[in-house]
């Protein structure tokens, strides 16, 4: 298979959005056959074009020169941000994120990252970043396992003294009627308490285990103005071009108290899904 390009670059995506991924592939992902939920897009469309999205590639500047360039160009987009996090986790070394950091903060957008945490961003990571402007984007899903999710949202409440945090969340329209289901579909309400959240739909395969043991509907809908086989929980949720995103990856989300320390907004997530139908047929959950 191909192996990525080390060099940095500027790409613009089919949606209009404009990443500069500090890092391309996902080794931690991929330790998951298919990638996250067993349905990676990114590392879907890797396998199209004959890449190998196991092998994570950090992707750096060969020069003086390309950093003006870079910069330059991330000043001329017609968005309000640059986003890192499009085919890659920058989280998988944020060391080497923060070394692009400091040439990008220099211009005039704000920059978005997408990540899960896969390492945790140090103290003095955190301070770095307060000194620019940044909004994590810390993604979840009531399909995440429980201990990874846990850890995440602890992660979102950890950056909010210092920087934008927001939930970007993986939703699903839950079958209820499976007892899978019905467990995550509370979770899933959880998720959407926490302030400055975002809502982003879960495109699966034909193949999806979540199809295939019932714990999701599925419709044919439009995604970015294709057909596109989709589990949507919110029929508002946006799926066009980003140019036309109220959002824009949480830019335009308002914060409450943003970058103060403050309660956790979010619950403990520990279930027991109990064997016992309630009077409504539905099974119990109980909240430890």
């Amino acid at each position: 298979m191909k192996q990525y390009s080390s060099t940095i670059a500027l790409i613009k995506n089919s949606r209009g959005i404009y990443g500069l991924d500090t890092s391309i592939g996902c080794s931690s992902g991929m330790e998951t056959p298919g990638g996250c939920y067993g349905d990676c897009y990114a590392a879907k469309s890797a396998k199209l074009y004959g890449y190998d999205f196991s092998k994570t590639v950090l992707r750096k500047f060969t020069s003086e020169k390309h950093k003006r360039e870079i910069v330059a160009q991330i000043d001329k987009i017609k968005l309000d941000f640059v986003r890192i996090g499009c085919s890659g986790d920058p989280s998988e070394n944020w060391d080497h994120c923060i070394s692009i950091l400091n040439v990008i903060a220099r211009s005039n957008k704000e920059i978005v990252i997408i990540t899960k945490h896969w390492t945790l961003l140090t103290d003095q990571q955190l301070q770095y970043l307060s000194t620019i402007n940044v909004c994590i984007n810390t993604s979840v899903s009531a399909l995440d396992e429980l201990s990874q999710l846990q850890r995440n949202l602890a992660q979102y409440n950890r950056i909010k003294p210092y920087c934008k945090s927001v939930l970007r969340i993986v939703s699903c329209d839950f079958n209820t009627e499976n007892i899978e289901g019905y467990r995550m579909h509370l979770i899933q309400q959880q998720l959407f308490a926490n302030e400055a959240v975002i809502d982003t739909v879960f495109r699966p395969s034909k193949t999806s285990q979540y199809i295939a043991n019932g714990i999701v509907n599925t419709k044919v809908g439009v995604f970015n103005g294709h057909k596109a086989l989709m589990s949507k929980y919110n029929r508002k949720t946006y799926t066009g071009k980003c140019a036309s995103c109220k959002e824009m990856c949480g830019v335009r989300v308002p914060v409450e108290n943003s970058f103060h320390n403050k309660r956790s907004l979010t619950k403990q997530l520990t279930l027991d899904v109990s064997q016992n139908k309630t009077n409504t047929g539905k099974n119990e959950i109980h909240f430890r």
